[in-house]
């Protein structure tokens, strides 16, 4: 018995461990010069790949030089980047053993190219990898202001306005008052003056990132307002103005980004809050359902 105690908190240890590292590389990303910030990109987006590299084939892949990885891995406290890769490679395998949330991959048949399954399985990939992205902290905490704003406010561009869009729909089904931004007549950030210091602002960012989008996090937190992203990395633009920032795998065969796996997060986000306040989002429920029973008598 004791030493089952023991090992779930060895187990435990190196998961913090874990997260510890990226969260190590996160603090210290400002203060890296360019070249290194490029390796810091590379890592965080790569990290569970890192150990299946060599220090060359991360050199030709984040185009800086063997002896800048090198110093990256030494202002991390390592001797070199073989202890660093050792130190992933050992934690990664810890993270792995304690986490049974994954989907399998969907098996194909040698030499099928089913473009439907190769895309299933890119998206199963990013769902996997986004459980591990997300800091469960970090979730919580986004839920809990979530469902304690005066309102919430949803932002993107592109393929995030329809994903902000889809947050705030959700919102207001459990109860919560949301408004999407439009960036139509009224620029994002003359629509902001409506948040108020009760309010919180959720953005969506993804690659190639909106100017607006980073703008109007960058307004908002200035002005002292709860800023929540929904991002592809801890160092995007959007994180750096963000009081909460939550990493999302969006891998696409495609130019665009896939919303698998952010949808997923939309749909925890929006259960959790309901969940949190289980009156609220009955009472809402039953307000919906006695506005459709109207509109069925009044046909």
């Amino acid at each position: 018995m004791a030493g089952s105690r023991s090992r779930h908190f060895l187990l435990r240890t190196k998961t913090m461990r874990y997260r510890q590292l990226k969260e190590l590389i996160e603090e210290r990303y400002n203060s890296l010069p360019k070249n290194q910030k490029k390796i810091a990109d590379f890592f965080l987006i790569n990290f569970d790949r890192i150990p299946f590299l060599s220090v060359q084939e991360i050199s030709g892949s984040s185009h800086v030089s063997v002896a800048s990885i090198v110093r990256f891995a030494q202002n991390l406290g390592f001797s070199g980047f073989s202890e660093i890769r050792d130190e992933i490679s050992e934690l990664l395998q810890t993270e792995i053993n304690s986490n049974k949330d994954l989907f399998p991959l969907i098996e194909m048949e040698d030499g099928d190219k089913n473009t439907l399954t190769e895309v299933a399985n890119l998206d199963i990939k990013n769902i996997n990898e986004t459980l591990h992205l997300i800091d469960r902290e970090k979730f919580s905490s986004a839920v809990s202001l979530l469902s304690g704003a005066d309102e919430v406010f949803t932002a993107g561009m592109g393929i995030s306005y329809l994903l902000a869009e889809v947050l705030g729909y959700q919102l207001t089904q459990i109860g919560i008052k949301a408004r999407n931004f439009r960036n139509g007549w009224a620029s994002f950030q003359e629509e902001s003056l409506f948040i108020s210091q009760k309010g919180v602002l959720i953005v969506f960012s993804f690659p190639p990132y909106s100017v607006e989008t980073i703008d109007l996090a960058k307004s908002a937190k200035m002005r002292g307002i709860k800023v929540i992203s929904i991002t592809n990395k801890s160092t995007s633009p959007a994180a750096m103005y963000s009081d909460i920032s939550l990493t999302v795998r969006s891998e696409n065969m495609l130019y665009t980004n896939s919303f698998a796996a952010i949808s997923v997060l939309i749909n925890a986000l929006t259960t959790e809050a309901a969940r949190l306040n289980k009156k609220r989002a009955k009472d809402w429920l039953l307000k919906l359902n006695e506005i459709e029973q109207g509109r069925l008598i009044n046909q």
